[in-house]
């Protein structure tokens, strides 16, 4: 397993030229993610953010390593499709470049301030699946309708997963719309249909794949890292009420695939090298995953050291003015399976994962309440009512309530990187 190195575009003492980047508490120079934007016209343009600012790829690509034809597109795909080296050195040139006081009148002319662009999906996903590895909120959901055997008997050897769709993935600020289908109550008779009752969030991490593996081919756990371009965050939206109605026999379907919300930065793979950590060893009892799961490196070295956080505000709040409130937050190093044992499972049968494809880790939680990262478990099913600010409380979400996902970076010596906000407000059903 050959993780990203700790380079110099890690250093927390470099200075950067651009105004406001020094020290920026999400998008310093030490992380330059990758995505989509527009200003000022239609045209979509590859541009990386740097403090309060975006950075137009094409505009520079006579300075950097990587062809015009790459920068020059509408999708990160084929920025994604690049062997690692080359992705590496992508990233340092541009350090090197928004480091360099030289450089500073070649590469301003290409900034554009943040708040004047607009952003949007930064790949054509061709796939999506999302996985259920964060063990806590498994037990919690199982605890809800199997209170005696919570976790099924697969799930410590199968990095479980389902196929979601692409088509309605949206990026940050796309408002969601009530989803309506059908539900029925255990006492009910027959089933009934209409907007959903029961609307949720769940707090995930998006993975986005590199370089693809070809249709019958495998990818060796100890070459997975190599196949993951970067992270994002990622809320799949879920009706609860359709979902205990259809799931049986089998799994999600309306209930997941009205709309999922990712954040439009793409922190990539190279940018995380620091905050790498080991995998929380399973609890004593548990199984060792099968051989082909398996890699010492991963185990090493394949966790993430990034906290996760979820907030909510309401029509009522913000005719107030009252803040955000956070609902959870937790690391994520509540994950069961890495992100690697992941794409590895996924591929073992001979799937092909192309570059662009989105995998989704599952809700991740924490072991206790205000680590919760869905409604479903902070009111138990819908039993408990969850207190908000100014004295409004919920157990599902409403018409006008806006939830927003956020994630941080961070270690000792080095400077914290964030992922940007991944936000979206319901709005009702038609």
């Amino acid at each position: 397993m050959t993780f990203p190195r700790i380079d110099e575009t890690h250093d927390a003492a470099l200075t950067c030229w651009v105004e406001g980047a020094q020290g920026h508490g999400e998008f310093p120079v030490q992380n330059l993610p990758y995505g989509v934007f527009s200003h000022g016209d239609a045209r979509r343009r590859l541009g990386v953010a740097i403090g309060e600012w975006v950075l137009d790829l094409a505009g520079i690509a006579d300075l950097l390593p990587v062809g015009r034809d790459l920068l020059g597109a509408a999708t990160l795909n084929g920025l994604f499709a690049l062997p690692a080296a080359d992705r590496l050195a992508l990233r340092r040139m541009l350090s090197a470049l928004l480091c360099d006081e030289s450089k500073r009148a070649r590469v301003a002319e290409h900034l554009h301030p943040a708040g004047e662009c607009t952003l949007h999906l930064p790949a054509a996903i061709g796939d999506y699946t999302d996985f259920y590895v964060g063990i806590h909120h498994a037990a919690d959901i199982g605890k809800l309708f199997r209170p005696d055997n919570p976790l099924l008997p697969n799930y410590k050897y199968v990095p479980i997963g389902y196929h979601g769709r692409a088509s309605s993935i949206r990026p940050s600020g796309v408002p969601v719309r009530r989803p309506c289908g059908q539900r029925k109550a255990p006492e009910a008779a027959a089933p009934t249909f209409g907007p959903s009752a029961r609307l949720d969030y769940e707090l995930e991490l998006g993975v986005w794949i590199g370089p693809g593996n070809a249709l019958g081919e495998t990818v060796p756990i100890g070459e997975a890292a190599d196949h993951i371009a970067g992270f994002c965050l990622l809320n799949d939206w879920s009706a609860r009420d359709f979902q205990a109605w259809e799931y049986v026999p089998l799994g999600p379907f309306l209930a997941k695939n009205f709309q999922s919300t990712i954040s439009p930065w793409v922190v990539t793979a190279e940018a995380l090298a620091p905050f790498r950590q080991a995998q929380p060893p399973r609890p004593e009892g548990d199984p060792r995953p099968l051989d082909y799961l398996w890699d010492e490196t991963d185990q090493a070295h394949g966790g993430l050291g990034v906290e996760l956080e979820v907030f909510i505000t309401t029509a009522a709040m913000r005719a107030a003015g009252l803040a955000p409130h956070r609902l959870s937050h937790g690391p994520a190093s509540n994950m069961y399976w890495t992100v690697q044992q992941m794409v590895t499972h996924h591929a073992s049968n001979g799937c092909n994962l192309a570059p662009g494809d989105l995998l989704g880790t599952g809700t991740i939680s924490a072991p206790v309440p205000d680590g919760y990262g869905s409604l479903m478990e902070l009111s138990q099913g819908g039993k408990v009512k969850v207190a908000l600010p100014g004295g409004e409380e919920r157990t599902f979400l409403e018409d006008g309530d806006e939830i927003v996902l956020r994630a941080c970076a961070r270690r000792e010596g080095y400077a914290a990187i964030g992922f940007g906000e991944c936000r979206a407000r319901v709005e009702p059903a038609r």
